[in-house]
């Protein structure tokens, strides 16, 4: 019997994230700045949206600021804003996104992308809500909650040189991670049905998937993680004709994704012995990073990116289970 359909893309069958889940209300009431950290995909910003749709400041504004799509020389005028004249383009007074946020949140996504000297002005900001536009001497003070965001090993970047460990401290007051998808693969069907019926309900369609289809879904690894999953399904609805959706009528356009897929897709030894539980997982592990590779032509970055393994974990995994181009084991 299916899990029943998740009103919430947040929500699974995973321990981790209802304990997360659980854990927003509590967070939400509270200023502390907040640190979401997880691999790309994973939700972040719906982590972030939540904490700030259950918070007292849920009528107030929620500005996301994206700090790696953003020039270091223009990052520092949107953060907070800056006087006629400042520079070159400069016509006229601009509030920053801290001004704009004031009285509700602002979500820094991607803070880890923050050049240093940035870094220095957003650390007086949380400590004393307070800053100067560029080019301006007045001290505008405001009244934001902080979450931010990152993909990136901040504690890597603070021994390189790259990120202020006062810096990192203040924003990880709450810190939060989120397990990427392969690691909660609980969560996989709740995720598909949840997005089926979404992308049903806004296509005005009655799109079903095969049981074939589903196990396939269910045992890809998903490197690019809830994102990669929402995407695939909406695909699936928009294009599929009717009908239930197969592995022999993908829909036009998809074909060459599904291939991918199934040729990193491993389904657990339906035979598995009582007591033989982490052997197996191994066995899984080793097949799929063989397929991986040999999808490949055994180039390991690109093996890597599939799996969703950095390069050492695939040069790491070879040498443990004695994968060679030459004699496959």
């Amino acid at each position: 019997m299916p899990p029943p359909v998740p009103t919430n893309p947040l929500i699974g069958a995973s321990p981790v994230m209802r304990e997360i889940y659980d854990d927003l209300d509590l967070v939400s009431q509270s200023k502390a700045t907040v640190l979401i950290r997880g691999e790309s995909g994973t939700g972040k910003e719906l982590i972030a949206q939540r904490i700030h749709t259950s918070s007292p400041r849920k009528n107030q504004p929620f500005i996301k600021v994206n700090c790696a799509a953003l020039s270091e020389t223009l990052i520092e005028s949107e953060l907070f804003g800056h006087e006629k004249g400042a520079f070159t383009g400069a016509v006229q007074n601009r509030k920053g996104r801290f001004e704009l946020a004031h009285g509700g949140t602002i979500f820094l996504d991607e803070v880890g992308d923050l050049p240093l000297a940035v870094q220095v002005k957003l650390l007086r900001v949380i400590q004393e809500m307070a800053f100067e536009r560029v080019g301006g001497t007045e001290t505008i003070s405001v009244d934001v909650r902080v979450i931010a965001a990152t993909h990136r090993n901040l504690e890597k970047a603070i021994i390189e040189g790259k990120y202020r460990q006062d810096l990192y401290y203040r924003l990880s007051v709450i810190p939060i991670l989120i397990p990427p998808l392969r690691e909660r693969t609980e969560d996989i069907l709740s995720l598909i049905l949840y997005f089926l019926k979404k992308f049903n309900t806004e296509n005005n369609k009655m799109i079903v998937l095969s049981q074939e289809m589903t196990d396939l879904l269910q045992h890809y690894h998903w490197p690019g993680n809830v994102r990669e999953l929402e995407n695939c399904m909406e695909r699936l609805v928009v294009l599929a004709r009717g009908g239930p959706v197969t592995l022999k009528n993908i829909p036009n356009g998809m074909s060459a994704y599904f291939n991918d897929i199934q040729q990193v897709s491993i389904k657990p030894d339906r035979r598995m012995k009582e007591g033989s539980l982490s052997n197996s997982i191994q066995q899984i592990e080793k097949e799929a990073l063989k397929k991986a590779l040999e999808r490949c032509a055994w180039v390991q970055a690109k093996a890597g990116r599939l799996l969703g393994f950095t390069p050492r974990q695939v040069a790491y995994k070879i040498k443990k289970y004695k994968l060679f181009p030459e004699a496959l084991t």
